[in-house]
Order: structure tokens, then C-alpha cells, then sequence
């Protein structure tokens, strides 16, 4: 009878033990990728910006003009811009006079704004749509959020990127 007992508990214990372990395992961030080489050009009148320059924990948001999701977060970004997030703008797809149009008309919340050069930039970053937005530090892409930001994104993904990037 003492053993079956012993038994049981050490199997409970082997239970407790091996969830425990999974717990902790899926609360392990995930790995951090680096930034790929980015082929950028300026946008006339706009504060550009070379992205192995940028200091500190940064957001990487690609956008276009003609990007209907683009508008719709684009009051995030500036909202994000007002709590002092740094983001810069990789402008994809665009002719430089609709995304100057875009910036004047919606505000513009980015530090530094960039062309894409055909593409280059985002198939070096695996982006295959606008708006993605990707959180960096020192040449390490921390997270990336493919599509419009909205307050459930910002709380699951972006803030805690952040977080995480900034204690790194």
C-alpha cells in the first residue's frame, strides 16, 4: 500500500513537473531575427534616415498611399508618435508625390521616412503586404505585425516587443 501511494505521488509530481516545463517553455520570447540590408531612396523634403544609424528600441512601419488599411491606423501611428515611439516609414509602392500627398493630408508620425527601390527592401524583410510594422533594436528584429495596428495588436504584440527589446 506504501508504494502504490509513492507511486502516485511521484507520477503527480512527474505531471506538476512536465506541465510546469511546458508553461515556462511557451513563455520563452521568441528569437530575434536580424535586419536585412534595406535599398531605400529619400523622399524629397522628408527626414530620412539609414536604419544601422537609428539608436535605441525603434518601429519599422511599411505603408503606401493607396493601402486602405495604411489610413485606418495611420491615427495609431500618430497616436504612438505622441507617447514618443520612434517609427520610421519604408514607403512601398508609391510615386513620390502620392506618399508627400498621404504625409501632408494624414500627419506625418515617422522620424525618418524611406522609399522602397522595387521592392528590394520589403522582399529582403519577407513582406508580401502593407501595413506591416516590425519592432528593432541594434540591427534585431524583435517582432513584426503584419497588417493594421489596433489596440489588441499594440497590447499582445507591439508593446510587449517593445518591452522586451528595450531591457535587451
Amino acid at each position: 500500500m506504501k508504494w502504490a501511494r509513492l507511486i502516485a505521488w511521484l507520477a503527480l509530481l512527474g505531471l506538476v513537473a512536465a506541465l510546469g516545463w511546458r508553461y515556462l517553455a511557451d513563455q520563452t520570447p521568441p528569437p530575434t531575427q536580424a535586419l536585412p540590408a534595406l535599398q531605400m531612396q529619400s523622399l524629397e523634403a522628408r527626414a530620412g534616415f539609414e536604419p544601422d544609424e537609428v539608436e535605441g528600441v525603434w518601429l519599422l512601419n511599411v505603408w503606401g498611399s493607396w493601402c486602405a488599411p495604411c489610413h485606418a491606423e495611420h491615427p495609431v501611428l500618430m497616436a504612438l508618435r505622441r507617447e514618443g515611439i520612434a517609427i520610421y516609414g519604408l514607403n512601398w509602392r508609391d510615386t513620390p508625390e502620392d506618399a508627400q500627398q498621404f504625409l501632408d493630408d494624414l500627419g506625418n508620425p515617422f522620424v525618418g521616412v524611406m522609399q522602397d527601390i522595387d521592392n528590394a527592401s520589403v522582399t529582403a524583410l519577407g513582406i508580401n503586404g502593407a501595413p506591416e510594422t516590425l519592432v528593432i533594436k541594434d540591427g534585431e528584429i524583435y517582432a513584426r505585425w503584419p497588417g493594421p495596428l489596433t489596440s489588441d495588436a499594440l497590447r499582445n504584440e507591439i508593446y510587449p516587443a517593445l518591452d522586451r527589446a528595450s531591457r535587451d
